[in-house]
């Protein structure tokens, strides 16, 4: 399966033994947020002068405008700490322009900007996969980031304070101290986005970068917008937000936004159907769970998700498309999605497919022929 070998990363990283371990820990890591420690003493070193065309950021894609950061995480400060990916793009040696979508931080922001402030912030980059995953994630606004990945790292979370008064982490590779100024702009793109399209120019906020550390010989983190890491790293909370949705509507074995989704815009999922109608609720509730979903499909415990083949299998031969498919249309989904009606807002039109055998049916019909193997290894001869 495609998405096999950084799910197992994963895993290591939050020192647990399945996947569902993990929904479980960072659940309950969002709804027991810990603060981290903060020191004094860290490994960084400043850097004697600002200049992002020495750090090693990488330009991929062909239309991009210049090298773009996609691996940092910006830490802003108002009210609280906020944690979070976004886009940067270098456009002189000491700014980017960000990507600010109407979440966290651009509220941060624009609360700043009416208090007539720039906003401190912290750029991260390379640091423990707990943090990156805590990043990625959307607990309540005033819940911090910082606090749910200290939660997840059992307590071993550490911090320093930088000079515009944001804290970071001890461990991390680079960080980056600026403020995302509240009266300047630039255009932002084209650059690639999850789904490997390239996503609209905007106008956007400046970052201005007013000092450096790193630590001796740093390791930093690159992510390729598309790849599996980054649909993993991205959708993997939201994965969480649909299993825990989904099992309070029926027994939920499996739940997978897969890799030519994005990580983000398809989901399937696999249950041990009880009852006629347990396909639609799942659903239903998976498309409420994340409303960034564009198409869902049910399956059966008997089908590997992780495997295209045996997803498809199922719908060719348990689905029929007047019976068990739902279309929503009209409502609002992803402004990721290039096929919507109106993208800037995500307009879109949904679709579920119930590819779950019917119950009142003999179910010797779905089952898939296998060609028993039996051998004796001891009468096995290697010549």
């Amino acid at each position: 399966p495609t998405s096999s070998i950084p799910r197992v990363k994963l895993m290591r990283a939050l020192g647990v033994g399945s996947i569902e371990e993990a929904y479980v820990k960072l659940l309950e890591a969002e709804a027991n947020p810990l603060e981290p420690s903060e020191v004094n003493d860290t490994p960084l070193v400043k850097l004697p002068q600002v200049d992002l065309r020495t750090l090693p950021i990488p330009r991929f894609f062909e239309r991009e405008p210049g090298p773009c950061l996609t691996s940092g995480v910006v830490l802003g400060l108002g009210d609280y700490i906020n944690a979070s990916f976004h886009r940067l793009t270098v456009i002189d040696k000491d700014k980017f322009v960000i990507r600010l979508v109407p979440r966290h931080l651009y509220r941060i922001f624009n609360e700043n900007r009416a208090r007539g402030h720039d906003t401190p912030i912290a750029i991260v980059w390379g640091t423990h996969p707990a943090f990156l995953l805590a990043a990625a994630s959307s607990p309540p606004y005033g819940v911090s980031e910082l606090a749910v990945a200290n939660r997840i790292m059992n307590g071993g979370l550490r911090v320093f304070r930088l000079g515009n008064g944001v804290p970071a982490p001890v461990d991390a590779e680079v960080v980056m101290e600026g403020y995302i100024l509240k009266d300047a702009e630039h255009d932002e793109g084209p650059c690639v986005d999850v789904m490997g399209t390239y996503d609209t120019v905007r106008r956007q906020p400046v970052v201005k970068v007013t000092a450096i550390y790193v630590k001796p010989n740093p390791l930093v983190h690159v992510l390729v917008a598309g790849d599996a890491e980054s649909s993993i790293l991205m959708g993997f909370e939201k994965e969480v937000k649909i299993w825990n949705a989904v099992r309070a509507v029926a027994d939920v074995k499996a739940v997978r936004l897969t890799r030519g989704g994005g990580g983000w815009l398809h989901a399937v999922i696999a249950i041990r159907k009880a009852v006629e109608g347990e396909g639609k609720n799942a659903i239903l509730a998976a498309l409420a769970a994340h409303p960034s979903l564009k198409h869902v499909i049910v399956v059966d415990d008997d089908i590997d998700i992780d495997d295209p083949y045996e997803v498809e299998w199922a719908i060719a031969t348990r689905f029929r498309a007047d019976e068990d498919l739902v279309i929503i249309s009209n409502v609002r989904g992803s402004s990721l999605d290039p096929a919507a009606i109106d993208q800037s807002i995500g307009l879109t039109t949904k679709m579920g497919i119930d590819a779950t055998k019917p119950l009142n049916r003999e179910q010797w019909r779905f089952e898939r022929a296998r060609i028993p193997v039996r051998i004796n290894i001891d009468e096995v001869k290697l010549e």
